[in-house]
């Protein structure tokens, strides 16, 4: 069984009918990609023509593991909007189609967009996963991310709520960044109120 990656700028019908497949298996699978619903291929070809719209623009990238020719998986980082967050990017839409599943291809994904957001000059990503997808959070804990905050049942699917987990990893600092952190002074600081 032959796994490789790709990198796609543009999508011919192959590449989107492909993605859809995958994208409603693993939502009709009960797998938390952001559909409720397993979503119709009008929706996952909005989704995929918009990541790789930015994608020529440089703010994202989106990558397929395609087992024996035909895609199985996905995975992508977006670009954070506004300038003071442009170093920052957020991994998305990782995907293993049910029959592929136990070749891997998560761990595969999600290391494959870390160096490639790494190489495009990204200092952090970030993810946001339900508090239920427990293999999902060890996945990502096992390769670095960790989790930096939680929003109790913010995430709905009827009427049953979910916490957001939120997950973050550094991907290093170019030469002459100053890490100043939640440190007292320098643009946007106040002081703190007497009580």
């Amino acid at each position: 069984m032959g796994i490789e990656l790709a990198w796609p700028s543009a999508a011919d019908e192959r590449l989107r009918a492909e993605v859809h497949e995958v994208l409603h298996a693993v939502v009709a699978a009960g797998g938390a990609i952001g559909w409720p619903e397993p979503p119709e291929r009008a929706e996952t070809d909005a989704w995929v023509g918009s990541v790789l719209e930015r994608t020529r623009a440089g703010d994202a990238a989106l990558v397929v593991a395609r087992v024996d020719g035909v895609v199985r998986g996905t995975a992508c980082w977006v670009r954070s909007p506004g300038q003071v967050f442009a170093h920052t990017a957020e991994l998305g839409r990782v995907t293993a189609h049910p029959s592929a599943r136990g070749l891997g291809l998560g761990a595969l994904l999600v290391s494959a967009v870390v160096d490639h957001a790494r190489a495009a000059g990204l200092e952090h990503l970030t993810l946001g996963v339900r508090g239920n997808n427990h293999g999902a959070i060890e996945l990502y804990e096992r390769l670095g991310f960790r989790e930096w905050g939680r929003l109790p049942f913010a995430i709905a699917v009827g009427d049953v709520r979910y916490d957001e987990v939120r997950m973050a990893l550094s991907l290093g600092f170019r030469e002459g960044v100053v890490l100043h952190g939640s440190a007292t002074g320098g643009l946007g600081s106040s002081p703190r109120r007497g009580r």
